[in-house]
């Protein structure tokens, strides 16, 4: 008997220690979480000017935060305790290096959401190893101080820990009360639904996640789920509310449909003598949220304000996601998104047609400058497949130009004005076929660093008193963001100097600007989901017989369809009888209305969002768009199926072109 109970007690104490061990670490990892949050919430709201306030936030907040917390513990726990019959030194010095990382991690994660306000999720996995030095190159994070902090806080953490375990040498029964309550409240929030308001803030919804946890559960979904795909097309979803009624031709390629695009432009124009040349321009990061009529953070670009008097302007215009990659493939192909993007298929791109295709099949040259690295997001792998007659990128500048202002020894490239007076000296003089030519400006990008800086300084404090008429308390909010609203009216200057110095060319009398954003930058706060793909849409030209403005939705797919309808009637270019275009044609509704259908997709591998007439689903929840892109929150059960069914037969159909790469038949195939 004796015997028996000194093999008791000793289980006993083993398990006393592993306990302590583990709670010890455990409750300081509480305390530290706890104090992560509270350092978020001081820097979030004394960095970001929000329209809301942390009373808001706050409870949602901490139990995003204390869920994740005791889900997180529950699983080590059990690893640890798995690991304490191994050897219990092992399991301590595991669960230390573990929590240490983890919230060192957490901490990163939470510094990455202040800079962007956006939480790091899929999109991590969908760059390569050079992009994503490029990224954090940019931001100026990547220094010797930061890393050294880094350094430090991780022997900080890794010490706290070992306190925690001298400094709380808990009982056995206070040990087993603490595990108890552990997974007590595990069941009970595996109950409850959704910790999270609900309703149309994007920017308030991404404040109350736990940084960490919506990348683990990103992470999971993308590993877990990531290339799933089906072979059976069946849903086709309705079109009889939309500007254009499709028919679709081929199943075994599931977006080929007959080329039946109406031309809506020809009332706007004058006649045309000859084919006309198409310049577009793309400017980084400007959405329509501080561009153009009723831009409700006012417009920081009095140019473009006054060139759409002479325009035709879309105010409810949508980019196709949320960051540049989709940019080129958006508004030349109105092309599907692939996985990761359509750039990322560029190792075997589907055989496929674009504006830039088609039109250089009818003669046309393409010319396409940016200051940055043309490699950057495949962009170069895209522009040699439709192959283009020039291809100017920040490595064919021309002596005597300027790089823009660097961030620890990095610049994405030329700055905007730079781009457009290198772009005219390489234009050719004299021309014997009509020209597309795009330029792509790169300066309204973070780290937002704009050339002539005292300058801009100057100009942004009298545009905000002047232009916008805004008060001193007004004028010091804005301020916060004083880098970013520089490179806007920098880049606003910048097309006003591209517009003027093309005007003395001899081709601008014939000639169509298309000038749009490639979407909403997301450093200054968003006022809802929509936002960030609310961008400036406008077409200008001598030819215009006059200039209006529409309110019909619209969005970057409508470009490529309403321009090739326009020049198929005006030109006489011939176009192919079969498309993939997924958009209609440009709105020309005075009043608000929405007639198109398509998906957005916010970052790479992030495909949540999907607009159907009024009605837009994002993350499962369904809001009613009105004027300006606002959007409300309804319940509504039979739209949100509806709109779940269309959305999940674009991811099938969008799957399974990437498995198969069948998107347009190629003229020798037209069986396959």
């Amino acid at each position: 008997m004796a015997q028996k109970a000194e093999i008791r007690s000793s289980f006993l104490d083993q398990l006393h220690l592993v306990l302590k061990n583990f709670w010890g670490m455990a409750l300081i990892f509480l305390i530290l979480m706890f104090l992560a949050r509270v350092a978020e919430f001081i820097l979030v709201f004394n960095t970001h000017i929000l329209d809301f306030s942390i009373t808001e936030v706050w409870s949602f907040a901490l139990l995003q935060d204390l869920e994740w917390t005791l889900y997180f513990l529950g699983l080590l726990f059990i690893v640890f305790l798995f690991l304490s019959l191994l050897s219990k030194s092992f399991s301590k010095i595991f669960l230390q290096v573990i929590l240490t990382i983890s919230l060192l991690i957490h901490l990163a994660l939470i510094f990455y959401f202040l800079k962007t306000l956006l939480p790091l999720g899929k999109d991590l996995f969908a760059y390569n190893w050079n992009d994503l030095v490029l990224t954090v190159s940019s931001s100026g994070q990547l220094n010797f101080l930061n890393l050294f902090l880094g350094i430090l806080v991780l022997i900080v953490f890794f010490m706290a820990f070992q306190l925690g375990i001298k400094h709380f040498p808990f009982k056995l029964k206070t040990s087993l009360f603490f595990t108890g309550i552990l997974y007590g409240l595990l069941l009970i929030f595996t109950i409850l639904p959704d910790l999270i308001s609900a309703g149309a803030s994007e920017t308030k919804r991404n404040v109350e996640l736990n940084k960490s946890r919506f990348l683990t559960e990103q992470a999971f979904d993308y590993w877990l789920y990531g290339g799933e795909y089906y072979f059976d097309f069946y849903l086709r979803g309705s079109s009889d509310d939309l500007l254009v009624k499709k028919e679709f031709t081929n199943d075994e390629y599931p977006f080929v449909h007959k080329n039946g695009y109406p031309d809506v432009l020809s009332p706007f124009f004058d006649s045309l003598s000859q084919k006309p040349d198409l310049v577009f321009i793309f400017i980084e990061s400007l959405g329509k949220a501080y561009s153009g009529k009723d831009a409700y953070l006012g417009s920081f670009t009095p140019f473009l304000d006054s060139l759409e008097q002479h325009s035709l302007v879309w105010t409810n215009a949508l980019s196709s996601t949320g960051r540049t990659f989709g940019l080129l493939p958006g508004v030349f192909g109105g092309l599907p998104f692939g996985e990761k993007g359509f750039l990322e298929l560029f190792d075997e791109f589907p055989y496929h047609h674009s504006l830039l295709s088609v039109l250089r099949e009818n003669s046309y040259e393409i010319r396409y400058f940016i200051g940055a690295d043309r490699k950057f997001d495949h962009v170069s792998d895209f522009l040699e497949y439709q192959q283009v007659t020039q291809l100017e990128d920040e490595s064919t500048f021309l002596p005597g130009y300027q790089k823009s202002p660097s961030q620890n020894g990095f610049s994405w490239g030329y700055a905007d004005k730079e781009l457009f007076l290198n772009g005219l000296r390489k234009l050719p003089s004299e021309t014997t076929a009509p020209q597309l030519r795009i330029f792509q400006t790169q300066t309204s990008h973070d780290p937002y660093l704009v050339p002539e800086r005292e300058f801009y300084q100057q100009k942004l404090q009298s545009h905000l008193r002047n232009y916008l008429g805004l008060s001193e308390s007004k004028i010091t909010e804005y301020m916060a963001y004083q880098d970013i609203y520089m490179t806007v009216l920098y880049a606003d200057d910048a097309v006003k100097l591209f517009i003027e110095e093309y005007k003395k060319r001899p081709e601008f009398e014939n000639t169509i600007f298309i000038i749009t954003g490639d979407h909403r930058l997301p450093e200054i706060p968003m006022a809802s989901r929509l936002d960030r793909f609310h961008v400036p849409m406008m077409i200008y030209s001598p030819l215009l017989k006059r200039g209006a403005y529409f309110k019909g939705i619209s969005s970057h797919y409508e470009i490529t369809p309403t321009l090739l309808s326009f020049l198929e009637k005006n030109a006489g270019i011939q176009l192919p009888e079969e498309v993939i275009w997924q958009g209609q044609v440009l709105d020309t509704a005075r009043t608000f209305r929405s007639m198109i259908a398509m998906p957005l997709m916010r970052n790479k591998n992030q495909l949540v969002d999907y607009i159907h007439g009024e009605f837009f689903l994002s993350d499962g929840q369904v809001f009613l768009v009105s004027d300006g892109l606002n959007i409300d929150p309804i319940e509504d059960g039979d739209v949100l199926t509806r709109l779940t069914g269309e959305f999940e037969e674009f991811k099938n159909k969008n799957s399974y072109m990437v498995q198969t790469r069948r998107l347009l038949p190629t003229p020798n195939n037209k069986s396959d």
